[in-house]
């Protein structure tokens, strides 16, 4: 995929691909990775996802002054985006281009942009990393702003696994949870089951959420990622949880992430916020 841009924009060669052709660029990259059953590369050349993201706050400053200072393409004449990350190296340039990206109208001049800031760098020193979970850094600036709808809340749950042999002698994992939720003023409690502690805690959440937001059916969780920071602590160490949902009516896709010396607990905050920036969205 790297080829045919290079020869055309850099080269000025013919390749039989039109202008218009170069815009599809990206979604046909995708739509091989799809066909390929593989996972697109993050850091491929004119198609990646990092390909036109800006991490430093110097950076953002400049791309939002003048974009050709750090980019030698417009990325949309590859069908690409370019993508402002929020990290531990960010300035204000970064947080306003997220915050407008996500449709936050924040005033460059508002005193709590700096709080968020600082909050942001705080958070990232103790590894919750918004760089690669954009979701989740748009819900952490709004509920720190004050703008995120209490659609539901998860009073308590609780998840059992069982290793078991079954009546046929197979060596079997079962896994149940069970939630209570508070929905428009009532509580629901449902259990559910699935492969895996995650799984069947996202069976139960569904059990109570679905008949209050039927919408919740498009949504489908298509990968998790789990790291562990400080590993020198062993399996005393903290997780973080990282876990990609796609809307299956319009195709969007966003990251969400989440952390705890728990791993369920880590997983039920990624799975948490991937619910919730569904339904502002929906």
């Amino acid at each position: 995929m790297s080829l045919i841009p290079t020869l055309m924009l850099k080269m000025g060669m013919r390749t039989g691909v039109t202008e218009d052709g170069l815009r599809h660029l990206k979604t046909t990259s995708h739509m091989l990775d799809e066909r390929l059953n593989r996972a697109p590369n993050r850091h491929a050349p004119y198609v990646g996802v990092s390909a036109f993201a800006h991490k430093g706050g110097l950076h953002a400053s400049a791309v939002a002054k003048d974009p050709s200072c750090y980019e030698h393409i417009d990325p949309e004449t590859v069908g690409n985006v370019r993508r402002v990350v929020v990290s531990d190296q960010s300035g204000r340039s970064n947080i306003l281009a997220r915050l407008a990206e996500a449709g936050v109208d924040a005033d460059p001049a508002d005193e709590r942009i700096n709080a968020l800031l600082a909050e942001v760098k705080e958070q990232e020193a103790n590894g919750l990393t918004f760089d690669g979970a954009d979701a989740s850094f748009e819900l952490f600036a709004r509920r720190f702003l004050g703008g995120v709808p209490d659609f539901f809340n998860v009073h308590s749950f609780r998840v059992i696994d069982e290793r078991r042999y079954n009546a046929k002698g197979e060596l079997i994992i079962v896994s149940e949870a069970t939630a209570r939720i508070l929905v428009d003023g009532r509580y629901f409690m449902e259990a559910g089951e699935g492969h895996g502690p995650v799984n069947a805690l996202d069976a139960a959440l569904r059990k109570v959420l679905v008949p209050a937001f039927p919408a919740l059916e498009r949504l489908a969780l298509v990968d998790y990622k789990v790291r562990i920071m400080a590993p020198e602590r062993g399996t005393a160490a903290v997780t973080r949880v990282m876990i990609e949902s796609a809307d299956t009516k319009t195709g969007a896709r966003w990251t969400t992430v989440g952390i705890s010396e728990d791993i369920i607990d880590a997983s039920f905050n990624a799975l948490h916020d991937s619910i919730v920036h569904f339904l502002m969205k929906a």
